[in-house]
């Protein structure tokens, strides 16, 4: 059974996002594998569906070929926007309200993730974000970023990280996202991370799912929102670096009150907290690849 503070780390940490590289699924197919994961044995660890604002109607005709049943409860959808961001909030708009008005409505709109360096671009863009979406800005993690995380607060908005992609250099060092995470948890400014956390550990794994594809170090979804946690415990820059730097499944451990790292512990309480408030998901363009690595951790 999975110990209780691993269920509240892991729960609904995974957006989906199967029509993005390195799955680059077309919509008929990313659309049946997430109604097949929510009605799967590990739903819980999963989240929104991830899609461009351009294939929303793409996305209504193929939930359509599922039916009621298949549907379920109402599906949330996270939004990457056009450059037209006015175009993109009327098009979100219509398509909540032909949601609304269908019965067995299948999806709400509820999130966009913008992308976004100048501060006054971040300010503007934010005050026209409508109630009801909630926004999320990725962030270069550079020295820049206090002003732009007080920015991201006073709208009430959410950061978001890239940790990864489809080549090496995208992924961030360990140092500057162990600043991001312990920032966002210092300025109260909840975030999710995106790319590159197919696996639950840091390790060297394969790139793409092409053959014969590059491999690279990817960091582990696991070190992310533990040292997100652990950020609320007093360790330090270093020490949260080292924590996302962790290869050995051994020095975790997970328990009904606790989880610990190298003789530090956070609690289930703390580990609620942060998820809640603070590290909120990751997108992946596979739900069943961290579903099988946990499985072979003798985790789930």
């Amino acid at each position: 059974m999975t110990p209780g503070t691993l269920r509240t780390l892991l729960h609904h940490l995974v957006d989906y996002a199967g029509l993005f590289p390195p799955a680059a699924l077309d919509m008929h197919a990313a659309v049946h594998e997430y109604a097949l994961h929510r009605a799967g044995e590990h739903a819980w660890m999963l989240g929104h569906f991830v899609l461009p604002v351009s294939r929303l109607a793409e996305f209504e005709a193929a939930a359509g070929t599922l039916g009621p049943s298949a549907i379920g409860d109402v599906w949330q959808l996270s939004v990457l926007p056009s450059a037209d961001l006015d175009a993109t909030l009327a098009a979100i708009a219509g398509f909540n309200a032909r949601n609304r008005v269908t019965p067995g409505r299948s999806a709400v709109a509820d999130t966009l993730e913008l992308k976004l360096e100048a501060l006054p671009d971040i300010e503007a863009t934010l005050a026209k974000v409508p109630p009801g979406l909630t926004p999320y800005v990725e962030l270069p993690i550079d020295d820049d970023l206090a002003p732009r995380l007080a920015a991201i607060s006073r709208a009430g908005a959410r950061a978001k990280v890239r940790t990864g992609g489809v080549t090496a250099g995208a992924f961030p060092p360990s140092h500057a996202l162990a600043r991001f995470i312990q920032s966002c948890a210092d300025a109260g400014v909840p975030f999710k991370a995106t790319a590159g956390l197919h696996h639950p550990l840091r390790g060297d794994y394969r790139l793409t799912y092409e053959p014969g594809a590059p491999h690279g170090m990817m960091f582990g979804f696991l070190n992310v929102f533990l040292a997100a946690a652990f950020a609320r415990t007093g360790l330090t820059l270093k020490e949260l670096a080292l924590l996302l730097e962790e290869k050995d499944a051994t020095t975790f451990e997970f328990t009904e009150t606790a989880a610990s790292w190298r003789g530090r512990t956070v609690s289930r309480t703390g580990i609620s907290a942060v998820r809640h408030h603070v590290a909120l998901s990751f997108g992946s363009c596979s739900f069943q690849e961290p579903v099988d690595d946990l499985r072979s951790l003798g985790l789930l």
